[in-house]
């Protein structure tokens, strides 16, 4: 396993980091899942991203339980505030103070831990102030609940904005937490050059495209049984939006000659791609089966050269969403 920095901070985390977004609690069993853990563990990774929203509240639980017995400070456990969670009431997601001094104690609860790593404002809410999020992450900071704060999709204006006011507040944002992929590059324009000037680095999830960029899904074919297009838990939903397009899945598959020239195998090939970028700390990915997370941290290390990722570039062309307007907070709290 390699470790890079996070931010400008001291902090190092595995460059493969797990996440149990659409899987624990929900997608597979919590044994699968406490097995998919401790295998990432037997692969040197120290890294796990969850969020209390993801299965409302169940994956953080099906962590926690899974990571009892480690040695805490070998650890690096990440969260996220936000979406709805419990019953979903009117004060039940969000940034508010309310909201987030109560769902730091309640995701140290089920994670039986005493403090997070990295706790993360999942989105940027445009119905609280930021000054009042931003006071409370430092009150979270300073009485020792979390080291270290991140957000996820926030834009490049959002960042600044955030990073002044929590520099202010004697604490610093390290981290962004986007959605980035060989097919979604929407924050290449903007969000990165911002995180650079700001000193934040990229922790991105999907980096397979919801496991298009697997190469296991074909044009014309039906989705394989058992893969993430099949399961109508939630994870087709996601990634529908790839599949629709039978142009773009011809082209993934117009990959594998590289993945091949590379001795990688098109999933393998997509989480090394994005560690290229200079400002990427971390690869998020997940597993539904233990023998896939051995599989995915062979990527590790990997260097693509700059000619293929040109031949990439030139053979994916026009299907790579790059709209950086992507990047954008929800227009109101779900809830």
């Amino acid at each position: 396993m390699k470790f890079r920095y996070l931010g400008t901070s001291g902090l190092k985390i595995s460059e493969i980091t797990y996440g149990n977004w659409i899987t624990h609690g929900s997608q597979v069993q919590s044994e699968t899942a406490i097995a998919c853990v401790h295998a990432a563990l037997d692969a040197g990774i120290t890294t796990f991203d969850t969020a209390d929203t993801y299965a409302n509240t169940a994956a953080e639980s099906v962590l926690g339980e899974a990571l009892n017995g480690e040695r805490r400070e070998s650890l690096e456990i990440f969260t996220k505030v936000y979406w709805p969670t419990g019953p979903k009431g009117h004060n039940d997601c969000g940034l508010s103070r309310k909201h987030i001094m109560e769902s730091i104690d309640g995701s140290l609860r089920r994670l039986g831990t005493d403090y997070v790593d990295l706790y993360q404002a999942h989105r940027y809410d445009v119905e609280t102030p930021l000054e009042e999020t931003m006071q409370a992450f430092a009150d979270i900071v300073r009485q020792g609940k979390a080291l270290y704060i991140g957000v996820s999709e926030w834009t490049a204006e959002q960042l600044r904005a955030g990073q002044e006011l929590a520099t202010q507040m004697g604490f610093r944002i390290i981290s962004s937490q986007p959605q980035y992929s060989m097919l979604w590059r929407v924050i290449e324009p903007r969000v990165i050059p911002a995180a650079k000037e700001l000193g934040i680095s990229q922790i991105v999830w999907s980096p397979m495209a919801q496991g298009v960029l697997s190469g296991k899904y074909r044009p014309g074919a039906p989705a394989p049984a058992g893969s993430r297009a099949t399961d109508e838990k939630g994870g087709a939903n996601f990634i529908r939006r790839f599949l629709d397009n039978q142009e773009l899945v011809a082209r993934v598959q117009d990959l594998r000659p590289i993945a091949d020239e590379l001795g990688l195998s098109m999933a393998q090939m997509a989480i090394a791609w994005v560690l290229q970028n200079d400002n990427v700390s971390a690869a998020l990915v997940g597993a539904s089966r233990p023998e896939q997370i051995a599989h995915n941290v062979a990527a590790c290390g990997v260097t693509i050269p700059p000619e293929l990722m040109m031949r990439i570039d030139r053979t994916l062309g026009d299907v790579v969403v790059r709209d950086p307007s992507l990047t954008r907070a929800p227009e109101g709290r779900p809830a």
